[in-house]
């Protein structure tokens, strides 16, 4: 019998993975980040923990501390609450939206 036809490829080398650098987020608040948080988290359409610990890198708990903080001066209202995840936007866009649905007329 013939020697079967994949017997000559060679094996497939296996990919050495991506290195990817730890990160070095901040674990308190100092005054510089609180004061970036509250100027920029204004230009946010929306905010959760993923955004904040990338754009300010901070830690992830830090993160959720921030939000916690911002919801309670009304700064940000939940749009989406679910166990794993908290969608917010700002309190300003939910009332602009509100306004906008409305003004609306029907149509008939």
């Amino acid at each position: 019998m013939a020697p079967a036809a994949g017997a000559k490829k060679q094996k497939k080398k296996w990919s050495k993975g991506k290195v990817k650098d730890k990160a070095q987020h901040a674990v308190l608040l100092d005054k510089t980040t609180s004061e970036k948080l509250y100027k920029d988290v204004q230009s946010y359409r929306l905010v959760t923990v993923a955004t904040l610990v990338d754009r300010m890198k901070v830690n992830g708990s830090l993160a959720r501390q921030c939000i916690a903080d911002l919801e309670e001066k009304g700064l940000i209202k939940p749009v989406v609450t679910h166990s794993k995840m908290k969608i917010y936007s700002m309190h300003r866009l939910l009332q602009l939206s509100k306004i906008a649905e409305t003004t609306r007329d029907p149509i008939t």
